[in-house]
């Protein structure tokens, strides 16, 4: 059975750890990416796109192509946008530093968040209903991070299990209504 990466409608016939990291190599491997292929990657309509851009949600696009950062950014947003009201988004991407044009502050790059997020997904293990689960999933993946002031690890593992609750309880309102339709 196919699955697709967190965010895209990317399909894969299984997440594995490190797996992200691969696919980005990639996709960017001639450098960014064009609008309309961060839409067909993302199931996003363009205009959406152009609209967090415009909000300052994401960054401009740089001679009209994406870069890793803001792909993963872009995906990120949409992977918790069921869940989560746009400002509560933005609160999240500020929490890692998420500052549109300077990242050399930000807590973690986007593009590691998404990584490190595939990666705990990958095991497929965590009992969601379970909150030591959730938060012993969430510090495996920040192990071996290293911020730059003692609290950091700590506030990764904390942004780790919103995105992990976020994007979990969408897709069980998705397989919710899958089952509601085919009472009808």
């Amino acid at each position: 059975m196919a699955t697709t990466y967190p965010g895209t409608t990317i399909e894969v016939l299984s997440i594995k750890k490190g797996s992200s990291r691969t696919l980005f190599e990639g996709i960017f491997a001639t450098g960014g990416i064009t609008l309309s292929q961060v839409s067909n990657m993302t199931g996003l309509e363009p205009y959406l796109i152009q609209n967090w851009v415009k909000r300052k949600f994401v960054a401009s696009s740089v001679k009209k192509l994406y870069s890793k950062q803001q792909f993963a950014r872009i995906i990120i947003i949409n992977m918790l946008r069921e869940a989560l009201q746009i400002e509560s988004i933005c609160n999240l991407i500020h929490a890692i530093g998420g500052e549109l044009e300077d990242v050399t502050d930000d807590l973690i790059s986007d593009d590691e968040l998404y990584h490190r997020y595939v990666d705990m997904i990958s095991g497929g293990n965590i009992d969601f209903t379970d909150r030591s689960s959730v938060y012993a999933a969430a510090q495996k993946a920040a192990e071996d991070f290293e911020g730059n002031t003692p609290g950091d690890k700590l506030k990764l593992i904390r942004i780790l299990e919103v995105m992990l609750y976020a994007h979990s309880s969408a897709q069980l309102r998705d397989s919710a209504k899958e089952i509601l339709s085919s009472l009808q």
